[in-house]
């Protein structure tokens, strides 16, 4: 499983230009899910990623937590983060779960985080969506389940 992490002070997805997640200061994770994760690496990305401390404390240092400040979640999937780019020029999404696999282990993950407490805003699995968002210092982080300790 593969994230992207984004220090956001508002993002949004949309579909056929209907607004469909939102959220205000937090995190934007884009979510790849590869064809042999596990729920449990989905839980334990899921605890990583709300728990990080990127968000600035009176000192302007990362000290404080999504829960710490108060944040939101928008998570939306994304099968590309799996693609492979090593040959060629088009990318390969053989290591990317298959749609129901992946749809069921992202349920687990956004579970995950609403279970912690945090608000959690969603885009449309398997759709064509439009993603906005204003990146907050920037800060980005890119997480892979398997590198997880």
């Amino acid at each position: 499983m593969r994230a992207v992490v984004q220090r956001v002070t508002r993002a949004q997805v949309s579909v056929d230009g209907e607004l469909c997640g939102q959220i205000g200061k937090g995190m934007l994770v884009l979510l790849g899910i590869a064809a042999d994760d596990t729920p449990a690496e989905a839980e334990k990305l899921a605890r990583k990623i709300a728990g990080l401390r990127i968000f600035e404390d009176a000192q302007q240092k990362m000290n404080l937590s999504l829960s710490d400040v108060g944040g939101q979640m928008l998570v939306v999937s994304q099968f590309t983060l799996l693609g492979d780019c090593r040959k060629g020029r088009r990318p390969s999404f053989t290591d990317a779960a298959g749609p129901e696999l992946a749809e069921s282990l992202y349920q687990v993950f956004v579970n995950a985080v609403a279970g912690q407490g945090i608000p959690v805003a969603t885009g449309q699995f398997r759709a064509y969506m439009q993603v906005e968002l204003v990146n907050d210092g920037p800060v980005t982080l890119i997480l892979d389940s398997r590198l997880l300790s």
